[in-house]
């Protein structure tokens, strides 16, 4: 059932989101973080996250045993990979383009990683390491169109997590790359969140928003700097952007379905929001802060309903319309009405993350979440996508490193906070394709009137018409 929406109401795309209280966690968040401490490793995989593959998988436990099985397949996973450093790398345009030497090197760098601390075999982490390395000691640029913040948001945060499963390895430089994630990556990815590129605030999709998101949160854990963190987690609760949480999931339905604004655009790029969002709630989860049961846990009626569209089921949507363009270059408007065609068979490596927290951690029902989980299983990772950028979106392997046992009643509540300065933490209350996803088609911001934009209106408002059928909560 569609949400009622008056012509009188608006839904403020800047606003000040609702208080934080999720429903129904059985299980604590990182109690280091939540202490004031950073954890590490603490971004997607914590120790107990790494342990739990290696024993599964030395057991042959299902579904480990097949989750790794792809892992070892993927070339990127072997211990011969040899990195090619760049000092400069474009994308969107600049020559040479060669940001698909960064991502096909930072999965090399991730599942070289990954695949040493479930196995223990040492090549593989010299392997990680000598790519890491490599990196830090050439590239001091990225740039291009304005897809230069596409790749400083989704090659920094994955970058991160594969650095912070190499931190205190023998020979790894750190600070050297420490020093890169934040004046490469991260500049770029906090400078888009301020200003976005000059553009209208609605005219820049919420992935954008996401991967500068993502990048700037991992990047804060890597550096343990908690004004980062902050930074992040302010702007996923609060942000003027598409890519906070009240603009990327604007109407919650009376079904408990609540709508994904890029559903309205493509399925492909809805998928990389999702992807994004559970990224950036995982590694959050896992230095104490809850974004997954934040504002009623909202993420879980924003999945469930790409879940269920995704998987060829109908779903309300509430028209709107958003501004885009840059001041004083172009100005135009676009109206969206109903959600774009979904294709079953689309399949893209994020699902299992967030089944396993809801329906494992958290005791909840997810059943669009669970079906599509399984559809996909056991999820592979960068290269098992396609060859272009929007197969490498996600570091995938989710069936190895986020499958786990139902959580203990008896476990602790969260009591993280999500800032130093903050106000009161969240505190849930126990209770049970294809092609490149990120390109926006467009040039840089002088080309702004050709950019598909993001779903927002004038003055930073998303507008919804009236549906036909009433009795819907809009939080």
């Amino acid at each position: 059932m569609a949400a009622d929406i008056s012509r009188r109401n608006i839904l403020k795309i800047a606003g000040a989101a609702a208080g934080a209280g999720g429903i129904g966690t059985v299980a604590a968040a990182n109690p280091a973080s939540a202490a004031g401490t950073f954890a590490h490793p603490g971004m997607l995989h914590t120790r107990a996250d790494l342990d739990r593959m290696a024993a599964k998988v030395k057991a042959g436990a299902a579904p480990y045993k097949a989750g790794f099985a792809r892992l070892t397949a993927n070339p990127h996973a072997g211990a011969t990979w040899r990195a090619n450093p760049q000092p400069t790398v474009y994308r969107g345009s600049g020559s040479p383009e060669n940001y698909r030497t960064l991502y096909n090197d930072i999965h090399a760098a991730y599942q070289n990683a990954l695949r040493w601390h479930i196995t223990g075999d040492t090549a593989h982490a010299d392997t990680a390491r000598d790519v890491l390395n490599a990196w830090s000691a050439r590239l001091t640029k990225l740039d291009g169109s304005a897809d230069r913040f596409l790749a400083a948001g989704l090659y920094g945060y994955q970058f991160a997590n594969a650095a912070e499963l190499m931190r205190g390895y023998e020979g790894f430089e750190l600070a050297r790359f420490q020093k890169m994630a934040r004046e490469v990556f991260c500049a770029l990815s906090e400078d888009f969140l301020t200003r976005h590129n000059g553009a209208y605030i609605t005219n820049y999709w919420a992935n954008w928003d996401l991967t500068a998101m993502a990048c700037v949160l991992a990047t804060g854990i890597l550096c343990d700097d908690r004004a980062t963190v902050d930074r992040a987690v302010s702007y996923f609760k609060h942000g003027k952007g598409m890519g906070s949480i009240k603009n990327a999931i604007p109407v919650v339905h009376s079904d408990g379905l609540a709508e994904w604004v890029e559903a309205g655009r493509d399925q492909g790029h809805a998928l990389l929001g999702v992807g994004l969002m559970g990224t950036i709630c995982e590694m959050a989860w896992n230095q104490g802060v809850d974004l997954y049961g934040y504002d009623d846990s909202r993420f879980l009626k924003g999945a469930e309903y790409v879940a269920k569209w995704s998987l060829g089921g109908d779903v309300p949507f509430t028209p709107y319309t958003r501004q885009k363009g840059a001041p004083g270059v172009w100005s135009g408007t676009e109206t969206v009405t109903e959600a774009a065609h979904a294709d079953p068979a689309m399949v893209r490596p994020i699902w299992a993350m967030i089944a396993n927290h809801y329906t494992k951690r958290r005791g909840r029902s997810a059943p669009h979440i669970s079906r599509i989980a399984a559809q996909a299983a056991p999820e592979g990772g960068g290269g098992d996508y396609g060859p272009n950028s929007g197969g490498y979106d996600q570091l995938g392997f989710g069936t190895l490193c986020f499958t786990r046992d139902r959580a203990s009643a008896s476990s602790p509540s969260p009591s993280a906070s999500t800032s130093s300065s903050s106000a009161a933490p969240s505190s849930p209350r126990p209770q049970g394709g294809r092609g490149d996803l990120a390109a926006t088609g467009s040039g840089d911001l002088v080309g702004v009137a050709a950019a598909t934009g993001v779903a927002a209106l004038a003055g930073g408002l998303l507008l919804l018409r009236r549906r036909g059928r009433s009795g819907g909560d809009m939080s």
